[in-house]
């Protein structure tokens, strides 16, 4: 009798049926999505008043409708409002996935016909209108040496910079710093590269070059660190600010100076952060054509040597290259394009790997 007591006691009640939910089975959804799909297609061609895009347009809207409808008579009102603005945001992803996918098949489709070696071993020197060869050799030389002197530039002053308007700036002084970074992010490309020419190329250059003002690869390097602080600036800024401040506290408790605090604990903490800045400064730079064809000049000739003489990049080959007559040139323009992209791709995947691994081994 006691068995029987304690074991009605441990049993769960049973629910009623009235509180359970009623909830749409899961082939509702693509089953309106379809039937939404069919019938844009079904008003959109057989009236002809568009094509694809308004198809698609009218059955996301007919399927947001259906949608609504059919929760909001089994699942009640509510659960029809979550389902609708779930589908806007899933909606809201499609539409910013999809311009970036048309963006990556459009470089890979097209840019795959010159991936061989002479595209990466030749440049354009001595190449004409009714040659297929040629290739943009001189032109990833010239990205990789002017990005590489604008980093090594830019990164250092940036990080300092906005070190000391984190951790020592105060007043005036450090409210000019702001002011200024934040007008020189929306600096135009060709501003900076008019400053470069009027400043290095026709002042300082000539004292280098016997009087007469030279482009050369490193006037495009300054160009685009121009281009590139304001960015570093203000990602480290704030990255910088994110740092929680009981590290720095603890820190200071213990006797250890500021200086070494910003060193050893606040940079390394914000150091994943500070590194998309830089590869986002680094992304830009290495698109930029403007500068580089005020002050570099741009060049069919290999040029290994930044300081003397016109270079070329990979976005003015684009440029050059897509504005060509010859009928072999729009392949090199694509191909160039998607090797810029996947050098930029490689170079942010390498820093964020190398950052990962500096943070794990702490």
């Amino acid at each position: 009798m006691t068995t029987t007591v304690a074991n009605h006691r441990t049993r769960p009640p049973a629910q009623p049926d009235t509180l359970r939910a009623k909830r749409l089975p899961r082939y509702a959804a693509p089953a309106i999505a379809l039937a939404a799909l069919a019938v844009a297609a079904a008003v959109v061609y057989g009236t002809g008043i568009g094509g694809p895009v308004l198809t698609v347009v009218v059955a996301a809207l007919l399927y947001l409708a259906g949608l609504f409808a059919a929760s909001n008579a089994v699942e009640g009102r509510r659960a029809a409002r979550n389902r609708a603005w779930s589908a806007l945001i899933h909606s809201a992803f499609v539409l910013a996935v999809l311009p970036l996918a048309s963006v990556v098949w459009t470089l890979v489709s097209k840019g795959a016909e010159r991936l061989d070696g002479n595209f990466f071993g030749t440049s354009m020197n001595n190449i004409g209108a009714r040659d297929p060869n040629g290739g943009a050799y001189h032109a990833i030389v010239g990205t990789l040496e002017q990005v590489g002197i604008a980093t090594l530039i830019t990164v250092p002053l940036g990080i300092l910079c906005a070190i000391y308007v984190v951790e020592y700036g105060r007043g005036r002084f450090a409210f000019a710093i702001r002011f200024f970074v934040d007008v020189m992010t929306g600096i135009p490309s060709i501003v900076a590269g008019l400053f470069v020419l009027a400043f290095w190329v026709l002042i300082v250059s000539p004292v280098f070059n016997d009087g007469r003002p030279g482009f050369s690869g490193f006037a495009a390097a300054l160009a685009l660190s121009v281009l590139m602080l304001p960015t570093v600036v203000r990602s480290t800024e704030e990255m910088l600010r994110l740092v929680p401040a009981p590290l720095r506290e603890g820190a200071y408790a213990l006797g250890v100076p500021k200086w070494k605090t910003i060193l050893r604990i606040v940079l390394p903490t914000a150091l994943p952060g500070i590194v998309t800045g830089v590869m986002l400064a680094i992304a830009r730079a290495a698109g930029e054509t403007a500068p580089v064809l005020l002050v570099a000049g741009g060049g069919a000739a290999i040029n290994v040597n930044p300081f003397e003489n016109n270079q070329s990049s990979l976005a003015l080959f684009v440029y050059q290259q897509a504005g060509d007559a010859s009928k072999y040139a729009p392949a090199r323009a694509w191909t160039a394009a998607l090797t810029l992209v996947a050098l930029v791709l490689i170079l942010t995947v390498a820093a964020k790997l190398l950052a990962r691994r500096n943070r794990l081994g702490r």
